[in-house]
């Protein structure tokens, strides 16, 4: 009941109920853009497309990194994807060009306009998605004749209509795509300013979820064709809560350094010399180095199934040991890529010195410089391999309990590490939220003691 009663106290907060309320109508909006389809394509070939499953295709970890479906040719097919491209390649410039360092520096007015460089690169990566989309799924779609194209035509190449035609079609359908990722964007941003939680983050997780309804019911129309899939089922919800668990603990493990602050005397009183620990995350770099391992690992299979029969297969095949080694690898070398680039252990080291601060034992400057590093190189390596095992998760769930990819993939990969980690961050926001009006936080505890409490 406890539980229950701080659950209710989210919608006791009018503002946070508002907020609330904007993030799910928002949401339910973003949702009803994947039943429009693009112009020039027929209605009767979305409809029956949209009952197939592409979760084993290369494009199905795409649509969780974006939030769309880019086997679907509907207006939000590219989903986020461009702007999350757009937002990850200026936070890797931020940390080279000093002009993008300096106005990362300056606050608010800085992210502004970082800001509006991101929108505005979002266009043109929008562009160059939505040709490939068109040059690489959405051909046979155009015209006419797609009706009486079966369902599986519809990713060869299939001009026959003329260049005119063709590229009428493509301009149409890049128009619409661009349009409707920048809508999504504007939905994004809504979101964070008057919902709650990051809006991107929070459209990317509700893709993700929006696909779960459809694998567990397959999964237990399975289990209702074969009883012994039953036995199936069992393993793969204990799985599931053993993996989430485990991600659970790693997002919020930390090392903490202790340090202490230097003490100095003002007339008769002595200051400083407090204790006080600086937190390192376990996985600082997040999901990111399985996203740029994934897509390193695409563009190879994307690119050669443009121009090879889609017969003889992906040039990487996924799930094979030479994917798999590769994708590890990749994984831990952007583990310490993205690491590196985030945080600079001489940089915090100066300014420890500058506030005054320092590690017990460890010299200020460059002995701090170093000892941060050693910490920062032995936790990646750490955090790397929680990544690599999550990673390879779904794979190894498929080739062990010959379950279909999609629904392995909730055990694992990048979109455990989306849902989980945005959750938690969603989590404490509410927290946030309902502590600054002295009301007991969400999920807390000490919840069991009163429940409606209020701001009484």
């Amino acid at each position: 009941m406890s539980g229950t009663a701080a659950f209710l106290n989210i919608f006791r907060v009018p503002e946070l109920r508002k907020k609330i309320f904007i993030t799910l109508s928002l949401l339910f909006i973003y949702r009803i853009g994947f039943h429009i389809p693009l112009p020039g394509v027929d209605v009767n070939v979305l409809r029956n497309l949209t009952h197939q499953n592409s979760g084993s295709d290369v494009l199905g970890l795409m649509n969780v990194l974006s939030g769309g479906q880019l086997q679907w040719p509907v207006v939000f097919s590219l989903g986020i994807l461009p702007y999350i491209s757009a937002s990850i390649i200026f936070s890797l410039l931020a940390k080279v060009i000093p002009r993008l360092e300096e106005l990362s520096k300056e606050g608010p007015a800085g992210q502004r306009k970082i800001n509006q460089l991101t929108r505005l690169a979002t266009v043109p990566l929008c562009i160059v998605q939505g040709i490939a989309l068109c040059f690489t799924r959405f051909k046979g779609l155009a015209g006419p004749e797609s009706e009486a194209v079966n369902s599986s035509a519809w990713v060869v190449p299939m001009l026959h209509e003329g260049f005119w035609h063709s590229f009428g079609f493509i301009v149409m359908v890049v128009i619409g795509m661009t349009a409707g990722t920048l809508f999504i964007m504007w939905l994004g941003e809504q979101i964070t300013e008057y919902g709650i939680g990051n809006g991107a983050s929070l459209i990317i997780m509700a893709g993700i979820i929006a696909s779960l309804p459809s694998a567990a019911s397959r999964v237990v129309g399975n289990a209702m064709e074969d009883r012994s899939q039953i036995l199936t089922i069992a393993m793969l919800v204990a799985s599931y809560l053993i993996v989430v668990l485990a991600v659970v603990m790693i997002t919020k493990g930390q090392r903490r350094i202790p340090m202490q602050q230097a003490k100095l005397m003002k007339g008769r009183k002595l200051y400083g010399g407090a204790k006080h620990y600086l937190p390192i995350k376990v996985n600082m770099a997040n999901v990111m180095p399985v996203i740029f391992a994934s897509s390193l690992l695409m563009f190879p299979n994307l690119i050669a199934g443009a121009f090879r029969d889609q017969a003889s297969g992906p040039l990487i095949a996924p799930g094979g040991f030479v994917y798999v080694t590769i994708f590890v690898v990749l994984i831990f070398f952007f583990s310490f890529f993205w690491t590196s680039m985030m945080f600079q252990p001489q940089e915090m080291a100066n300014n420890l010195k500058e506030y005054g601060s320092f590690i017990p034992g460890i010299r200020p400057g460059r002995k701090t410089a170093e000892y941060l590093e050693k910490v920062m190189t032995r936790i990646t390596i750490v955090g790397g391999a929680f990544l690599a095992v999550i990673a390879i998760i779904p794979t190894l769930v498929v080739s062990t309990m010959e379950v279909d990819y999609m629904v392995a993939s909730f055990l694992g990969g990048t979109g455990i590490l989306i849902v989980v980690g945005v959750a938690l961050d969603l989590v404490d926001k509410l927290n946030s939220h309902l502590m600054s009006r002295n009301y007991e936080g969400f999920m807390s505890a000490s919840a069991a003691k009163r429940g409606a409490r209020g701001g009484r």
